[in-house]
């Protein structure tokens, strides 16, 4: 953390966690502890003296009537606290319009030092991050309606990915649905084949790229400049992946990963019980006898 706390003694901080069901999708960054963590870090780095740590563990960021927020603004109102510390703005709020009042005007009348770890604000010091705060705070809030929107079409079992799992294809006419590619479905059907003759991951993989069968990744055009499990040649990864998809008995299977932040292109494997996952949304490309056997 570039943040410098120069004069320690003189702040007694309140760390603020907050935690919403919906938070919860985003993967394991978010978590009570993974925030707890970070702060704890901070503190200890820059000598401060916590008051103590508020946590809100289900409440959403648009309702400021969370019991612990409350408890944190009662504390700053008898003095107790005047440094308020979280992981990032959204933890403080994702309703721009209260969470801009908080951050600009509440903080400031009542001497109150804020501080957002992963966005860089400090309003204790001039910085270009703190200018950008009022548009990052909308940000939030249309980042979690977009997620919201997303959610819901994923529960209808509406196809919202880029691009459909290998071997179906998107709808000419229906948006979010997706059909079987008939070019390649034939593929699909003898790797399920090959399984249930007995061949290994690793020997489906070594058969097809013996055949110069085209990989998932050449076949949608991809770039494949550093061949790897996913690109240049099949791999025993992918065979087990497809063999495990019920995209090909006709449900719908989409929140399988999560992306870390929207600065981040990197994504974290959800737990199976994060999927969403819609039975009976296309027409199937592999029976389920077969998929069961497999």
């Amino acid at each position: 953390m570039y943040l410098e706390i120069s004069n320690p003694m003189d702040y007694h901080v309140a760390l603020y966690i907050r935690l919403s069901k919906e938070d919860e999708n985003e993967g394991p960054s978010e978590s009570v502890n993974n925030q707890k963590s970070l702060l704890d870090d901070f503190v200890k780095k820059h000598r401060l003296s916590v008051y103590d740590t508020y946590i809100d563990d289900g409440w959403s960021g648009t309702n400021f009537d969370r019991p612990d927020f409350q408890r944190m603004i009662g504390d700053i109102e008898a003095k107790k606290v005047n440094m308020v510390i979280t992981k990032d703005l959204s933890r403080l709020g994702r309703d721009y319009i209260m969470t801009g009042h908080y951050m600009e005007r509440y903080f400031p009348e009542k001497r109150v030092r804020y501080i957002s770890l992963l966005d860089g604000i400090d309003t204790g010091v001039e910085s270009s991050a703190n200018d950008i705060t009022p548009f990052r705070a909308i940000m939030n809030d249309m980042s979690k309606k977009i997620k919201s929107v997303k959610r819901d079409k994923q529960r209808k079992g509406q196809f919202i990915g880029g691009k459909p799992v290998y071997g179906y294809k998107m709808h000419p006419t229906e948006k979010n649905k997706i059909v079987i590619d008939e070019e390649v479905a034939p593929i699909v059907r003898r790797i399920f084949h090959m399984a249930l003759e007995g061949m290994s991951c690793r020997q489906i993989a070594t058969q097809l790229n013996e055949e110069g069968v085209p990989t998932p990744a050449t076949y949608a055009g991809l770039p494949v400049a550093n061949p790897g499990p996913y690109t240049g040649l099949w791999s025993s990864e992918r065979i087990s992946d497809m063999l495990q998809n019920e995209t090909y008995i006709g449900n719908m299977v989409q929140g399988r990963t999560v992306k870390i932040s929207y600065k981040s292109k990197k994504c974290l494997k959800q737990d199976r019980e994060n999927w969403v996952v819609v039975e009976g949304t296309h027409e199937p490309l592999i029976d389920r006898e077969t998929f069961q056997k497999v």
